[in-house]
């Protein structure tokens, strides 16, 4: 894949790097040459990149032409909007701090140069702020604010604005990045596509195990996708890709959402979906939505601090108390007594100022019904640890977990795959996992889960490869519908 620079005016352009070649913003934008060129990186290092000007221009018609522009759309977005900048900031606060620690004026500018800033101590922080606002030419502002430093600003900078000192530390900033080996090894004939597996090696309860990821992968080759796992560091990489399977435990404020955000900026198809991660992590939402459409649910009761004391009156003993972005049964307790509900609540009021209480239902058995583009994939038991009210218990350093036991759809009651199918249907055409209670011939939906877990050995008992395939499949048909009906890249 080529690289293209793109200034506003490549004679008053003060930056000579080798091998690169300089074109001006308005021929970019108007020579058809460049509207039918494929495989182009574009850095796009104009003067402003404010909306409906030449620099915004630049990154949305290369990201409509097929090309890699950096920066892209998302960051320009997210430059321009402080309050998400320093949202994302918080994320390497505790790097914030080592890098300024003995700084001792009250503020600090540092300038990040293709990922780099001139001296080394900073070098850590640049490049994960690079990872988060791509572009290429940053300064960030701190201020001390008596207690700690915080970051009060984050902008693209032109060639203007670098001194006339660090000119030599940043052409050869720019030929280091520019030489490394940023995209996928050369595809084979028998692949169209490129896929990106978002994975965690160090997560201990991932989505998926090693076999299944291999089988995913496997199925992806099937599927002419020339596969990649990929892990948080590979955050400036996404718009190499054509797809991305996010394979790793999701959350609203994480690199998975920022992942999936980047995505479909650059028009990735992507499952999990940013929406989706942000509709399913959160039970309170869930609670709403479902509520709203008349799905069925627990007795249900959304708490804060003012209606706390209604949880006796209105849920009853036992009942159940959830964290809204609770996951994998972390987050959620059980509550027998008055005593233990308000100790339960004061510690979740610690970390959250809302909540969701729900009336206890014991059964031997939760279901679970896989979905995804709008249509039922499997079906699962998941059975209660022994001796204990939830699927995964963990007792210390030990853990204790219920069987999984996938059954054939037919065997499943029909008003649990129709309950299933209602509530997935208002979240997206993702991959789902919803999970149900059945009591009385009658559905009640737990919550739905944006990456529900596929492990080899449990949910494919029954489909095998069949289910691998039919994940992959989806994949297939929607980068083809991007990019054309034939399958061909654009």
């Amino acid at each position: 894949m080529a690289n293209l620079i793109v200034v506003n005016n490549p004679k008053n352009w003060s930056l000579k790097i080798p091998d690169v070649p300089i074109v001006s913003a308005r021929d970019y934008l108007t020579d058809t040459a460049f509207s039918v060129q494929r495989s182009l990186k574009v850095f796009n290092l104009c003067r402003s990149y404010r909306y409906q000007s030449m620099g915004y221009y630049v990154s949305l018609l290369a990201l409509a032409r097929g090309h890699k522009p950096l920066p892209n759309v998302t960051t320009i977005q997210d430059l321009s909007t402080p309050s998400i900048s320093r949202f994302m900031a918080d994320e390497v606060d505790d790097l914030i701090q080592k890098s300024l620690r003995g700084i001792k004026s009250s503020r600090f500018s540092l300038s990040i140069y293709f990922g780099q800033n001139m001296a080394k101590r900073h070098e850590t922080l640049s490049q994960r702020l690079f990872l988060m606002f791509q572009a290429p030419l940053l300064r960030v502002e701190f201020e001390w604010d008596g207690e700690a430093w915080r970051m009060r600003g984050i902008r693209a900078i032109s060639a203007d604005d670098i001194p006339a000192t660090h000119h030599d530390f940043v052409v050869e900033s720019a030929r280091t990045f520019f030489k490394r080996n940023r995209f996928p090894a050369k595809r084979s004939s028998k692949t169209q596509f490129d896929m990106a597996i978002l994975v965690n090696e160090d997560e201990p309860l991932p989505p998926s195990n090693k076999t299944a990821l291999r089988k995913f992968a496997e199925s992806a080759k099937r599927n002419k996708f020339a596969v990649e796992f990929i892990d948080r560091s590979d955050y400036d990489r996404v718009a190499e890709f054509d797809a991305l399977f996010i394979r790793e435990t999701t959350q609203v404020n994480h690199h998975t959402y920022r992942f999936a955000r980047r995505a479909i900026a650059n028009d990735l198809v992507s499952i999990d979906d940013a929406d989706s991660i942000a509709r399913c992590t959160n039970k309170v939402y869930l609670t709403e939505l479902l509520t709203r459409h008349r799905v069925s649910i627990p007795k249900t009761l959304i708490v804060h601090k003012k209606n706390r004391d209604q949880i006796a009156e209105d849920i009853g003993y036992p009942c159940i108390l959830k964290l809204p972005d609770s996951s994998f049964s972390q987050g959620v307790y059980k509550a027998e007594s008055p005593e233990s509900l308000d100790e339960i609540l004061d510690k979740i009021f610690s970390k959250s100022d809302m909540l969701v209480a729900q009336e206890f239902m014991p059964t031997d058995y939760d279901w679970r019904i896989g979905i995804i583009d709008r249509q039922v994939l499997y079906a699962c038991r998941y059975f209660m640890a022994k001796q204990h009210w939830q699927i995964r218990h963990a007792d210390g350093d030990r853990e204790a977990y219920g069987d999984v036991e996938a059954v054939q759809l037919h065997d499943v009651p029909k008003t649990v795959i129709k309950t299933a199918m209602a509530s997935a249907k208002l979240i997206g055409d993702g991959l789902y996992g919803v999970d149900l209670k059945y009591l009385r011939s009658k559905a009640y939906v737990i919550e739905v889960n944006d990456n529900p877990s596929i492990d080899a050995g449990y949910e494919d008992r029954i489909l095998k490869n069949e289910l691998y395939d039919a994940i992959m499949r989806v994949f297939a048909a929607r980068v083809q519908k991007k990019k054309g009906m034939n399958g061909d890249r654009a």
